[in-house]
């Protein structure tokens, strides 16, 4: 499909949703009964603009807030005017809140949300004039809320996915993803038509402020994950500005990064340890030699002979980059370990002469996974040995240097696996920091 063409579509789509919209509020219009005006009116149209300026999401992306519990409340109480109404109502209150754009808003999220609201009244429409009984009636409710906020999600999807193909898409897997959510939302909507059934005006108020306190509190967790994420995007953007950097002067340093990276990751997943533990291990190993970007260019050039001074300077590299670490934010344990992955378990190691358990275990592996792409690599500063000799050399000082037990996990993982693995001379940095992957991560646990 050429472009023109997909242009073309894509506005026909657009039409067609305006079209749809339009025919369902104008049926609504002419053939539903009246609703009934009451002071639950107002004190859903007062809950529709909260829920809407207390809206959690993105700029243009998928939303969260209390809207859609209003426009249920006000299907099954007030009729399918006020039900629209309270949508319409609450998306301009979102979208002035997240500063959607209009077109986006006409086309995109007013469907959404007006839709399910005609939807949810049909189905409480239907019981109400078949069934009384309180049971129905709220088995009516929770149906009218499940049908709604299904409805409401495939449709804005739907739409999106026709008529703005260049912004992010949702779909099925979402959807799934949100189902506890979805399961909360409907009982509170089942909950809140309980106690205004019970408590009338008074009821509904009630229901609708614990609703936008809830909201609230969503609100609050959507911005400091929005902090989080920005918080982590700049440290990890300067880390990487940093390796990049020692990669000019050193073009061994981002290769080495990611296989160092790499072989811990794996080592650790080996000996069982938590995914917690297992990431950790990855990111230290990454981070390992960021030190070294304050040592001096002669320590970093190849070929020199090295003073006394210069390996005095060598040996703070770990220390630097702890510090370089703690300074920029980073996750405590990352540092700590990035300090400890030149000890030794004889003691001999550097900067603090740490032994045995003193050094931390994923410090270990950081150390073993190093000294073996050291070996190995074509890249080093030294002539490279093969897999089956750096395996030997490391085992000889298993005990001393390094952790026996990481020594024998990496060659239990080496006997499985080809030559680009145990020559790690394509290891990516890009590929192993994954930084989309590392923000989005960091955002969601904040």
């Amino acid at each position: 499909m050429t472009p023109v063409h997909a242009d073309r579509l894509r506005t026909a789509g657009q039409v067609a949703v305006l079209c749809g919209v339009a025919a369902i509020v104008s049926s609504v219009a002419v053939w539903a009964p009246a609703d009934r005006v009451t002071a639950v009116s107002w004190v859903l149209g007062a809950a529709a603009v909260v829920a809407g300026l207390l809206v959690a999401g993105e700029h243009d992306g998928l939303s969260v807030s209390g809207s859609f519990i209003v426009l249920v409340l006000a299907a099954v109480f007030l009729g399918p005017r006020s039900a629209i109404l309270a949508a319409l109502i609450a998306e301009a209150a979102a979208a002035l809140r997240l500063r959607t754009r209009l077109r986006l808003i006409v086309v995109g999220n007013i469907a959404p949300s007006v839709v399910p609201a005609v939807a949810a009244w049909l189905l409480i429409d239907l019981v109400r004039q078949h069934a009384s009984s309180t049971p129905a009636f709220f088995g009516a409710v929770g149906g009218a809320s499940l049908l709604a906020i299904t409805v409401s999600f495939f449709l804005f999807a739907g739409i999106r996915r026709l008529a703005f193909p260049a912004l992010q898409q949702f779909g099925l897997r979402t959807f799934l993803a949100d189902l506890p959510s979805i399961a909360l939302n409907v009982a509170l909507v089942v909950a809140g038509a309980a106690i205004t059934v019970k408590l009338g005006t008074a009821g509904i108020a009630f229901a609708l402020a614990a609703v936008m306190s809830f909201s609230y509190m969503s609100h609050l967790l959507a911005e400091a994950r929005e902090r989080s994420r920005q918080h982590v995007s700049l440290s990890w953007g300067v880390l990487a500005g940093l390796i990049r950097a020692m990669n000019m002067r050193d073009p061994r340093a981002a290769r080495h990064a990611a296989a160092v990276a790499r072989f811990a990751r794996d080592i650790a997943r080996a000996v069982g340890m938590s995914e917690r533990e297992i990431e950790l291990a990855h990111t230290a190993g990454l981070l390992h030699d960021v030190g070294h970007f304050a040592l001096s260019d002669r320590v970093a050039e190849r070929g020199r002979p090295l003073t006394d001074e210069d390996w005095q300077a060598i040996e703070r590299h770990p220390e630097l980059g702890a510090d370089l670490l703690r300074d920029l934010g980073m996750y405590g344990p990352v540092a700590q370990i990035v300090r400890a992955h030149h000890e030794r378990i004889d003691g001999r190691g550097y900067p603090d002469g740490l032994t045995g358990d003193e050094i931390p275990e994923i410090a270990k592996i950081v150390s073993v996974a190093e000294v073996y792409d050291t070996l190995t690599a074509s890249d080093t500063y030294r002539t490279p040995v093969s897999s089956f000799e750096a395996i030997r050399e490391l085992r000889r000082v298993a005990g001393t240097q390094l952790e026996s037990r990481y020594v024998e996990a990496l060659a239990s993982l080496l006997a499985g696996e080809g030559l680009s693995y145990r020559h790690a001379d394509s290891a990516d940095f890009d590929r192993e920091l994954d930084m989309e992957r590392r923000i989005k991560e960091a955002a969601a646990g904040a």
